[in-house]
C-alpha cells in the first residue's frame, strides 16, 4: 500500500535512483503530498524504533512479521498518538503526518521511505535497500 493516505501508485514519481551530492544515490521514494496529510504502514509489522535525526528528522522503522523487510518512515511533522515502539501494525495503520522535518526542505514537505531487506538481528536496520515503486500497488488508504 502507499505510505500516504490518498495517494494513488499511479500518481508516484519513482525517485529510488534520483541523484545525490558526493555521487550517491537516493535509494529512497519521495512521495510528495501536504504537511499533516496521514502517513499510513505500507504493510503490517511492528514499530521497532522511533527516533529523531538530523538527516531523516522524524522517524519511524516498521519491520514486517517474516522479519524480510523494514520499513523507514522520515521527515514526519508528527508521530501518530499512543504510536509506541513494539506496537503492531497492520496495513494502512496512521504511523504519523506528512512533514518536512530533517533536512527536508520546508516548502516541500512529503515522506522519504525507504524500504531495506532485514539484514540481521543485531543489525536490522542494515539491510540493502529495494526500489519499494513495484510493491506499492495498492492505494494508500488510512484504516
Amino acid at each position: 500500500m502507499v505510505p500516504v493516505d490518498g495517494v494513488r501508485p499511479r500518481d508516484l514519481v519513482d525517485t529510488y535512483n534520483a541523484a545525490r551530492s558526493g555521487g550517491r544515490r537516493h535509494h529512497a521514494l519521495d512521495v510528495m503530498a501536504r504537511r499533516g496529510t496521514p502517513v499510513i504502514s505500507a504493510d503490517d509489522g511492528v514499530v521497532r524504533r522511533i527516533s529523531t535525526n538530523a538527516l531523516g528528522g522524524r522517524t519511524v522503522y516498521v519491520v514486517d512479521p517474516q522479519q524480510r523487510f523494514v520499513h523507514y518512515y522520515a521527515h514526519l511533522d508528527r508521530y501518530a498518538r499512543g504510536l509506541r515502539e513494539g506496537q503492531r501494525v497492520r496495513k494502512g495503520d496512521q504511523l504519523g503526518t506528512v512533514g518536512s522535518t530533517g533536512n527536508a526542505d520546508r516548502d516541500a514537505p512529503h515522506l522519504h521511505y525507504q524500504l531495506l531487506r532485514y539484514a540481521n538481528a543485531r543489525m536490522w536496520w542494515a539491510g540493502d535497500p529495494v526500489n519499494p515503486v513495484p510493491y506499492l500497488v495498492l492505494r494508500g488508504n488510512k484504516r
